[in-house]
């Protein structure tokens, strides 16, 4: 089901079970599967993947050729970068022990959760089940195995904080014992030492 002010290019293959929010858009190539629902101003880029039952916020970019699989669930303004993939199996096989062929009966999919405004980089892997969260930035390439904080920016295989970002995607700067954004001057506070795995971030209350 289509709301008004969508675009499906020619050659998307949508299934008429998806609910696909007012002024999105969907380009060639691209697969939406049953039971998808996207929010308002979606875009889904040529050749990427909506698993079913997949869940996008309002103004989510799901980039080209980018992989959603269910039961992955995306807040509002989350970005999915170019050939990015959010898994579903923690134990992947084709077959069972005995070698016969798995079916959908022989396990149990657990997905990707991302929050808020949080980018997921090109060609990076979330390795279900994983949370990334609020505004959080995972970099190109990286391989997440584990929850990423708000505001964290992650990198590397397997991927590890090596700095913060608020909402305007830049890196935050040291400002005494805060942190601030060069771009929007907001205020973040850590929950601890910059060393610490352990540390979370959160913005100051104006």
């Amino acid at each position: 089901m289509a709301a008004e002010g969508v675009r499906i290019a020619e050659g998307a293959d949508v299934s008429d079970d998806a609910s696909i929010g007012p002024g999105s858009a969907i380009w060639h190539l691209a697969q939406v599967r049953e039971g998808a629902r996207l929010g308002r101003d979606c875009v889904v880029g040529r050749g990427a993947y909506i698993g079913t039952g997949v869940r996008l916020g309002d103004a989510c970019k799901v980039q080209n050729y980018a992989l959603v699989y269910e039961p992955a669930d995306l807040a509002d303004g989350v970005f999915i970068g170019p050939a990015a993939v959010l898994t579903n199996d923690t134990y992947p096989r084709a077959v069972n022990p005995d070698l016969t062929l798995k079916s959908a009966h022989d396990w149990e999919p657990v997905g990707v959760t991302i929050h808020e405004g949080a980018s997921i980089g090109a060609r990076a892997v979330c390795v279900a089940p994983v949370t990334v969260g609020a505004w959080a930035t995972v970099a190109a390439g990286a391989v997440v195995t584990r929850d990423v904080p708000a505001f964290a920016l992650v990198a590397g295989v397997p991927a590890r904080r090596i700095g913060w970002v608020g909402p305007a995607g830049h890196r935050l700067v040291p400002d005494g014992e805060l942190w601030r954004c060069p771009v929007t001057d907001e205020l973040f506070e850590a929950s601890g030492p910059d060393s610490d795995p352990d540390t979370t971030m959160k913005k100051v209350d104006a």
